[in-house]
C-alpha cells in the first residue's frame, strides 16, 4: 500500500498492511538544538527519521484575502515587535520565544470589522487560488498520487480570537452576540465559497481540516451553550458540503481539554480529533474510543512528557496504545510539535518502538537515516555502561 491508501484505510477501519508512521512536526528550535546531540544540520526530518509521507494541503486561501501587510515596528536583540498578516500587533521571540505576546488588535468592534475585515472574507475572490492551480490540479487528481491530501476549511472561532484577542472576544460573546454570530457566518460563507471550486474539480480529498485551539487546561474558552448555538450550525454547513463531495473525514486541530466539546463536534459532522493533547488533565485516546466507539476518529495522543521520560516508559506507552492502533480509526503521533526538551535519543527510541510495534516491523517502512541508527545504538550502549 502507498501512504494515501494506508491513511484512507486506517481512517475507515479497513484492512491495511500497517499503521502510518507519521508526526505532527517539530518546533524550529528543536532541530537546531538537536544538532548538538547529533542531528545533521539541513537534514529533512521525515527522511532522517523514516516517516511516511505527510499529508499535504493545496494552496487555497479560505481566510483573509488579501492579508494585511506584515510590518516590522521594532527590532530588538531577542525579539521583534510586528504587525502581522492578520492585523495583530505582537511581540515574537527570535529563538525559543514560545507563543507570541499580543500587544494590540485592529479588530475591536463592528466599525473595525466592517472597515478592515469583512470585505477580506469574500470567498469568490480569484486570488484565493494560485496562478498555477491548473497544473497543480493535474497532480492532485492523478491516480498515481501516493500521499494523503487534505483541504483547509479554516476556523470559526480561533481566527476571531486571534484577530480580536482573548479578552475582547470573550466580552463580545455577551456584549454584542449578533456581531459574533455575523463574524462566524461570514467566515463560514467564505470557507464554503473558497473550497467549492476545489471540491467540484474532481480532487478526492482524504480529509478536511479545521483549526480552532479553543480550549485550555480547564476546558473550552467559550461557553458550550454558545458553541452549540452559534458554531455547530456553521460547522454543519461546511461539513455537509464536504460530505456531498465524498470527504467524510473531518478533523479539528484543537489543543487543551476538548472533552466537553467532542459530542457537539460529532453532532456537527467534525469526527476527527487532533492532536489529543494529554496535558495535566490526562486525555487518553483509549478512553475516548471506549466512550465514543468508532464514531470518533483520532490522530495524536502520545504525551510529550512521556517522550521526555525514561525509555522503558516510552516502550510501555507504545505497547499500551497498540490495541487501539490495530483496531484502526487512530493514527498515533506526539500530542503537539516535538519540543526541544525531549532528548534526540529518546525520540529515536520512540520511533524505533513505533516502527516495531505499530509498523509491525515491515520491510515497507521508510528507512531511517543510517546516521540516526548509529546514534541510537551508541546511546543504548552508553546507557548499558
Amino acid at each position: 500500500m502507498n501512504s494515501r491508501e494506508r491513511f484512507d484505510a486506517t481512517m475507515h477501519f479497513q484492512p491495511r498492511d500497517r499503521c502510518p508512521i507519521m508526526d505532527f512536526g517539530f518546533w524550529d528550535e528543536t532541530l537546531v538544538l538537536w544538532r548538538a546531540e547529533g542531528y545533521p544540520a539541513g537534514s529533512n526530518p521525515d527522511r532522517y527519521f523514516g516517516m511516511d509521507p505527510q499529508w499535504r494541503y493545496p494552496e487555497i486561501n479560505c481566510g483573509l484575502c488579501p492579508a494585511f501587510e506584515t510590518v516590522l515596528l521594532e527590532d530588538r536583540p531577542n525579539e521583534e515587535l510586528i504587525i502581522d498578516s492578520t492585523g495583530v500587533t505582537k511581540v515574537q521571540g527570535k529563538f525559543l520565544g514560545s507563543i507570541p505576546r499580543h500587544v494590540d488588535h485592529l479588530l475591536k468592534d463592528r466599525a473595525s470589522w466592517n472597515k478592515h475585515y469583512k470585505w477580506r472574507l469574500d470567498g469568490n475572490s480569484p486570488e484565493r487560488y494560485s496562478a498555477d492551480w491548473d497544473s497543480r490540479l493535474k497532480a492532485y487528481t492523478s491516480r498515481d498520487r501516493d500521499y494523503p491530501l487534505a483541504i483547509n476549511v479554516g476556523s470559526l472561532y480561533g481566527w476571531i480570537r486571534d484577530w480580536m484577542g482573548m479578552e475582547q472576544v470573550s466580552f463580545l460573546l455577551f456584549d454584542d452576540p449578533s456581531l459574533f454570530e455575523e463574524m462566524v457566518e461570514t467566515i463560514a460563507d467564505c470557507v464554503i465559497e473558497s473550497i467549492r471550486p476545489a471540491l467540484e474539480s474532481g480532487i478526492r480529498f482524504e480529509y478536511a481540516g479545521f483549526w480552532e485551539d479553543m480550549c485550555y487546561r480547564a476546558g473550552p474558552l467559550l461557553p458550550p451553550a454558545i458553541f452549540k448555538k452559534v458554531l455547530v450550525p456553521a460547522y454543519r454547513r461546511i461539513t455537509s458540503l464536504l460530505h456531498r463531495h465524498g470527504t467524510d473525514v473531518v478533523l479539528v486541530d484543537c489543543d487543551g481539554d476538548i472533552s466537553l466539546l467532542v459530542p457537539a463536534w460529532l453532532d456537527a459532522g467534525v469526527n476527527t480529533m487532533f492532536p489529543i493533547e494529554v496535558g495535566v488533565w490526562d486525555a487518553d485516546p483509549v478512553a475516548y474510543r471506549s466512550e465514543y466507539g468508532r464514531s470518533l476518529l483520532m490522530i495524536g495522543g502520545v504525551g510529550k512528557r512521556v517522550l521526555a521520560s525514561d525509555r522503558d516508559q516510552i516502550t510501555r506507552e507504545v505497547e499500551r496504545l497498540a490495541p487501539l492502533v490495530e483496531e484502526g480509526g487512530y493514527i498515533p503521533t506526539p500530542d503537539h510539535r516535538v519540543p526541544p526538551d525531549i532528548p534526540l535519543a529518546n525520540y529515536l527510541h520512540y520511533l524505533r518502538e513505533a516502527r516495531r510495534i505499530w509498523g509491525r516491523g515491515l520491510p515497507n517502512l521508510p528507512p531511517m537515516d543510517p546516521r540516526a541508527v548509529v546514534l541510537l545504538e551508541r546511546s543504548e550502549e552508553a546507557q548499558c555502561t
